[in-house]
């Protein structure tokens, strides 16, 4: 069991069903917790358990090279056998699917559409770096529009909010995603990594590029008035946390990504702070 919740990293799995919440509160206001509660709540379970399943299949195709980047992994390290991951995997995508099934027929093409992706990325797009860096950030990016296709009714309002927020989680997952890449340079012997290829200097020249993009889309929902002043507040620090990533994101990449994440952290709360209208 401690090899399993290890497997599927629960904290990262409840900041995926978070950033759902968040999303949906967005969306649709004060809905999110009255008319619009349920599909809402399932979609963050559906998305908690994608998360896991995804966290799982990366595991499982990395155990090779977790041998040497993460030699304390439940596979690499032998506390889970190969079966048992392979088992879990199943479940959590199945999971995922049905509850999407109990919201509705869009909801359930969102989860099939990235469920073939994060296959896709595991199996071949990965190794090749910049595709599969591309279909992690939309997949992150794709919470928050989850959140917005759950909680659609007729209006398109909720889809174009939470399209905003999706592409701020995009770029700025696109940078950590790059900066990871060149922490991993050493093991990832069997990929064409972005780093690999351009060499980490320039790599990190791009990890920052996407960074900064995230700080100037952030002011596009206070200036289309999708978010308020709460998101105002916080989101300054959030910035600040991604301009002193990208200037590090080269140099000292496990530091930079690390930072990157906190101000995914702040940029959540900074949503649900400006969502209250």
């Amino acid at each position: 069991m401690a090899g399993l919740l290890r497997l599927a990293r629960p904290l990262n799995c409840a900041m995926a069903a978070v950033g759902v919440g968040i999303g949906g509160i967005v969306a649709v206001g004060s809905q999110a917790w009255g008319s619009l509660a349920l599909p809402l709540v399932l979609a963050g379970v559906a998305a908690a358990f994608f998360t896991a399943g995804g966290n799982a299949l990366n595991d499982l195709y990395d155990r090779e090279t977790d041998r040497v980047n993460h030699p304390k992994r439940p596979l690499p390290s032998g506390q889970l056998r190969l079966e048992t991951a392979k088992a879990f995997i199943v479940a959590a995508f199945f999971v995922a699917a049905a509850v999407a099934s109990f919201i509705s027929i869009f909801a359930l093409a969102v989860v099939a559409i990235n469920a073939a992706l994060m296959f896709a990325y595991e199996a071949a797009l990965k190794a090749r770096g910049a595709s599969g860096n591309l279909v992690i950030s939309y997949l992150v990016g794709s919470l928050f529009f989850f959140a917005g296709v759950s909680v659609y009714t007729s209006s398109w309002d909720p889809l174009i909010r939470t399209g905003i927020l999706a592409a701020l989680a995009f770029v700025t997952t696109l940078g950590r995603e790059i900066t990871k890449d060149i922490e991993d340079l050493r093991g990832d012997v069997d990929r064409r990594t972005l780093p690999r290829r351009i060499g980490a200097s320039r790599a990190g020249t791009l990890a920052a590029i996407a960074l900064v993009v995230g700080v100037g889309l952030s002011f596009l929902p206070l200036y289309y008035g999708v978010l308020l002043l709460g998101y105002a507040v916080l989101v300054v620090p959030a910035d600040g946390m991604f301009i002193y990533a990208a200037l590090h994101s080269a140099a000292n990449p496990a530091r930079s990504q690390r930072v990157t994440k906190y101000g995914m952290v702040v940029a959540l709360a900074a949503f649900l702070a400006g969502a209250f209208r």
